[in-house]
């Protein structure tokens, strides 16, 4: 049985070959690429004579606009919105990908708008509140409730939906 040879070490256009078919492949934000290719450097070396810059070949990825900051956070936002996640949940996951504050304004204002959507999404997807076959006992209730808050909805919005009576969705708060 034969070992496998280990991949050759980076250079230069190997690195940026690497950073280009990652970002072709997947909807990534700076820091996610950063810490890719910094992985992929710690596994499998340097060849190159100078030190290798990352951090500068994300910055021109950035400039190209192959990873867009605020468009990954809108796109990623309304994703995890349409799973029934709330505002402090997509809030998280963003701040997971290195997503900075001024590139999330528009992200968190279109999760704040549709959140009493998520809400009825995640009801629905999890057969609680209104969806329920019948209404919950106490212990399923807590369960229920502690369900909604670790998908980063408020207790007021989770206790709304838990209490609403079987085919009764609750109406929309102001």
């Amino acid at each position: 049985m034969t070992a496998k040879r280990p991949p050759p070490a980076l250079d230069e256009d190997s690195l940026r070959e690497l950073a280009l078919r990652y970002v072709g492949r997947f909807a990534t934000s700076r820091a996610k690429l950063l810490a890719y290719l910094n992985r992929k450097l710690k596994e499998r070396g340097w060849a190159g004579a100078q030190p290798p810059a990352p951090d500068r070949l994300v910055d021109r990825l950035a400039e190209l606009r192959y990873v867009d900051d605020r468009g990954y956070a809108v796109m990623k936002s309304a994703a995890l919105s349409r799973r029934g996640y709330g505002a402090r949940r997509v809030a998280q996951t963003l701040h997971a990908d290195g997503i900075a504050p001024a590139d999330r304004e528009e992200a968190d204002a279109q999760t704040s708008n549709e959140s009493w959507a998520a809400a009825d999404r995640f009801a629905r997807r999890k057969r609680i509140g209104p969806y329920a076959q019948a209404r919950a006992d106490p212990k399923q209730r807590e369960k229920a409730i502690a369900a909604f808050l670790r998908a980063g909805h408020s207790y007021e919005t989770a206790r709304r939906w838990i209490d609403a009576p079987p085919g009764e969705p609750p109406e929309p708060q102001d």
